[in-house]
């Protein structure tokens, strides 16, 4: 029978790889997306 609860090393280094990946490309699109809402008003407010 496999022991299905074990967690192996590649398990290991896989999840937390995969959640750092998530929080980067989370971080870069949140950042476009103010930096784009801060040019909107501003250029609202210029005119």
């Amino acid at each position: 029978m496999l022991d299905l609860g074990a967690m192996t090393p590649q398990h290991a280094i896989y999840i937390p790889m995969v959640a750092m990946i998530g929080l980067i490309v989370g971080y870069i699109a949140g950042s476009r997306a103010v930096r784009a809402e801060y040019e909107k008003r501003r250029r609202r407010l210029k005119r």
